[in-house]
């Protein structure tokens, strides 16, 4: 079977085409006017911008240089996990997620 390229796309319905349209024709503008918005902002909006923007700097969350040299280790086949330690470490984690529930 054969394929061809026998349609043709239509003119003037592509994406980023500068087409206008006018709604002031026969039925009119039927889109509501709203002459002003108030729209109010908790303080913690602020506070996740803030957390947001801080992220997106690194601002002494990752540390890149350390993240590169575990890369490098694990392609390189250096890398080596201690099951013992990590197990250690995520019980202690959740020992202090529990302790700060309580208070």
């Amino acid at each position: 079977m054969k394929i061809d390229n026998s349609i043709k796309p239509l003119a003037g319905n592509g994406i980023g085409g500068s087409r206008t349209a006018s709604k002031a024709g026969a039925g009119g503008d039927k889109t509501p006017q709203v002459d002003s918005v108030n729209v109010q902002l908790s303080s913690l909006s602020s506070q996740v911008q803030a957390l947001g923007n801080g992220l997106a700097t690194n601002d002494g969350v990752v540390d890149t240089a350390q993240v590169a040299e575990i890369k490098q280790a694990i392609a390189d086949g250096r890398f080596q996990i201690n099951p013992g330690v990590i197990a250690d470490r995520l019980l202690d984690s959740v020992k202090e997620l529990i302790n700060a529930s309580r208070h």
